[in-house]
This record gives structure tokens, C-alpha cells and sequence, in this order.
């Protein structure tokens, strides 16, 4: 599998991390297997595209539209987590990225 790149927030790369959207999802309230899902499918995504390197910014947005359409709440509550937590405005970041 290649390997691919998150470009974090402040320019560092890392590598990509399945296990991290994981437990993301999870720390929003979804159960073990929708979250091992939406990294699935995440994963394989990035994989069908062939990008080297993915923005953390994009990589939250791709995990987001699957957790909210897995469910409204757990969606609700990773924004409301980064708000809180990590001082971010994710849902006004996601409206200006389309």
C-alpha cells in the first residue's frame, strides 16, 4: 500500500493514520464498527484517488459527510468537541472549503 501523507494544520506531514479516524469517530459517539467503517472508507478513497498527500483540513471533511451520514449526533458532536477542545471553527472551515 503506498504511503500517504496528512499535511497537518501547521505544515507538518504525517503519516496517514487509520487508527486515528478510529478514534475520532469514536470520541464522537460511534460505535466501534461505524468507526472502523467510515476509516474503511476513508482510507480507500484516498487510495482510489492516488494522492500522496491530503490536507487535514480535506481528510476531516471526507470523515465528516460519512459520520453524518451515519448519524446527525455524532456529527454534532465532533464540531462541538472542536470548538470546545481544539479552539476550531470546523463547520465554518468546511463552508469555506467547497
Amino acid at each position: 500500500m503506498p504511503t500517504i501523507y496528512v499535511v497537518k494544520r501547521d505544515g507538518r506531514k504525517e503519516e496517514f493514520a487509520y487508527e486515528k479516524i478510529v478514534v475520532s469517530c469514536m470520541k464522537a459517539g460511534a460505535p466501534l464498527d461505524v468507526a472502523r467503517k467510515i476509516a474503511k472508507i476513508t482510507e480507500a478513497k484516498l487510495l482510489e484517488s492516488g494522492v500522496s498527500e491530503i490536507s487535514a483540513r480535506e481528510l476531516t471533511k471526507i470523515v465528516l459527510e460519512l459520520l453524518r451520514k451515519e448519524n446527525e449526533e455524532w456529527y454534532r458532536n465532533w464540531l462541538i468537541f472542536d470548538k470546545a477542545v481544539k479552539k476550531r471553527r470546523t463547520e465554518e472551515e468546511l463552508k469555506e472549503a467547497r
